[in-house]
């Protein structure tokens, strides 16, 4: 991250910096869940639907319980603390907020459409219900690059010290 007067790489304090490498090991698990469900949509013959959607459910699970510790601290925590510095009716923490939920929204429908699969399960169900997890992958990237390049560096700026060591108690 840069600073925008000098273009300075921007040193994040510990606790935003926690935040940040937290998105390493969730952009694997979200390129492993993406790669699989398009790998499905393109070579799963329909004999083998039910047995796909089950093995990526245990994978769409695994990521969403990581993901909902994530975005419980963010939202919990940073957000919250962001706030009286930007406001919450509008901007980054509206934009955030929403596609926390939009990502959730799209996991939710997945698992919960896919917790009692019967059979036969037609092209296109199969079709809708990779869409939610390959939309998951979407929302979260340009979140995820959101957060880095403007999210966090804003609240580098903004919060102080004292706000600071609190993040880092409450994020850890």
């Amino acid at each position: 991250m840069f600073n925008d007067l000098n273009r300075e790489p921007i040193q994040l304090s510990q606790g935003l910096q926690l935040l940040k490498s937290e998105h390493g090991p969730l952009n694997e698990a979200k390129a492993e869940m993406n790669n699989l469900a398009r790998d499905y949509a393109q070579n799963t013959e329909p004999s083998q639907y039910k047995k796909s959607l089950l093995h990526l459910r245990t994978i769409v699970t695994n990521f969403f319980d990581e993901l909902h510790v994530h975005s419980e601290k963010e939202e919990g925590y940073l957000f919250k603390m962001m706030e009286k510095y930007i406001g919450k009716e509008s901007g980054p923490l509206v934009v955030m907020e929403y596609e926390h939920d939009e990502a959730k929204r799209n996991i939710h429908e997945f698992l919960a459409r896919t917790e009692n699969i019967t059979e036969p399960i037609q092209p296109e169900t199969f079709e809708k219900l990779l869409i939610h997890v390959m939309t998951t992958y979407d929302v979260l990237t340009s979140h995820f690059m959101k957060e880095e390049q403007v999210l966090f560096p804003m609240a580098e700026q903004y919060l102080t010290v004292e706000e600071k060591e609190l993040l880092l108690e409450r994020v850890k």
